[in-house]
């Protein structure tokens, strides 16, 4: 069995979405100083590294990242890998993948992660994201759970249609994967967000099986 880590570690210099703090991790208790236990702070916002997008996000409704369907963030998946002269994930360029009706949790890899496998630390914003056309040919096609090598699933300039339409449509929007190491194919996914009341969005660790 082969376990594909396809989470980003986070630290301080991960890059975050313009506007939001920074990572802070702060060591507040120290054993060489002469505590009984290590222990670290962590401030950030929810939406950081690897994370789990809840329609509340962008809907306002209500359906917050502790009512998440769970069968929807673990089970069979399959990871389209798109070249890298592909700057935004259309419904065209949808039309002409390998995608099926059988596949209901889609995760793609583009050049963004070439970003991760580089290091680099400053936020960009021309990642490759999921245009409009392309997230209703998502929805059309049945897809439940859809994720993406950076930080948000729709273009920088313009993330509420994308996001509204997903979101709308109850597709789990997974963002910040890393699928540098991960070849195209089948595996299974077992993405988990922690459960935090009433929240827009959670940090997930996200792990591929080879079947």
């Amino acid at each position: 069995m082969t376990i594909y880590d396809i989470s980003l570690t986070i630290t301080p210099d991960l890059p975050t979405w313009p506007g939001d703090p920074r990572i802070e991790l702060e060591q507040i208790a120290s054993m060489d100083k002469g505590a009984q236990a290590n222990v670290t702070r962590l401030s950030a916002a929810v939406h950081i590294g690897t994370h789990v997008d809840a329609p509340h996000h962008f809907l306002n409704d209500g359906r917050t990242v502790e009512s998440l369907p769970l069968e929807v963030l673990t089970g069979p998946c399959y990871v389209l890998q798109l070249p890298d002269g592909v700057d935004a994930i259309t419904a065209e360029v949808l039309e002409r993948s390998e995608i099926t009706a059988t596949m209901k949790r889609i995760l793609f890899g583009t050049s963004n992660s070439h970003l991760w496998a580089r290091g680099v630390k400053e936020f960009q914003t021309d990642f490759v994201a999921i245009t409009e056309d392309g997230a209703q040919w998502l929805v059309d096609h049945g897809v439940q759970l859809v994720g993406v090598d950076y930080l948000s699933v729709a273009p920088y300039g313009d993330p509420q249609p994308t996001h509204k339409i997903l979101l709308g449509a109850g597709v789990v929007i997974v963002e910040g994967l890393n699928l540098s190491n991960v070849m195209r194919g089948f595996y299974n996914l077992y993405c988990l967000p922690l459960k935090i009341a009433g929240s827009d969005g959670s940090p997930a660790r996200a792990i591929l099986i080879q079947p």
